[in-house]
């Protein structure tokens, strides 16, 4: 595959966007428009595994030349799905439950370019065990943070960090949203080494 072949991230995340530029590889951001709602019964990893290739493959069919990076994030505390709050009073909530246990975030990532007939995509599970928060902990984290849009309402990468006792990964990118050691080795595969191409 041609080294220059033009890169594009299936996201409108700023998160990731920040991520991906540590590769220090030119690319452009593309909304991928795809509906995430979980189909019944889901489980959530299966769940992130399939939004982040449906977002691959929403931008790759509209640039078929390019290689496509889609991702996507999904908390999960005893087998159900903890989204994005959104609000103030569903973030007190999810962290309310959240206390004193452990979380697992299931971080997808997917690669996908159609010129070339490839695709393939990767799951990277980050487990954080939590504080036993009191309510004040909660309401002063919230009001410093504010991580309405952030799965669990756990900003890890920033003040979030306090909230947790241990954090188990083998990819810890993969907490604040895009696995960058699983995405590099899909890029690799796909022909273009972040490595090579930064130099």
């Amino acid at each position: 595959m041609d080294p220059a072949a033009r890169l594009v991230l299936a996201s409108t995340s700023r998160y990731r966007r920040e991520l991906l530029g540590r590769l220090r590889l030119p690319f452009v951001v593309i909304a991928p428009d795809v509906d995430e709602t979980a189909t019944p019964g889901e489980p959530p990893a299966q769940l992130a595994q399939r939004l982040a290739l449906a977002k691959a493959n929403a931008v790759a069919v509209r640039e078929p030349q390019a290689i496509v990076i889609g991702s996507d994030q999904v908390a999960e505390l005893d087998g159900a799905a903890l989204g994005k709050p959104g609000n103030h009073g569903r973030a007190v909530q999810q962290l309310r439950s959240m206390r004193g246990r452990k979380v697992h975030f299931h971080t997808a990532v997917a690669v996908v370019c159609v010129a070339s007939a490839f695709e393939q995509h990767a799951l990277v599970t980050v487990s954080v065990r939590f504080r036993q928060l009191s309510d004040d902990d909660i309401e002063r984290y919230l009001s410093l943070e504010q991580p309405y849009d952030c799965a669990g309402s756990a900003k890890c990468e920033a003040l979030g960090i306090v909230l947790a006792e241990a954090i188990e990964s083998d990819d810890p990118t993969a907490l604040v949203g895009l696995p960058l050691i699983r995405t590099s080795a899909l890029l690799r595969a796909a022909g273009l080494d972040p490595l090579a191409a930064a130099a």
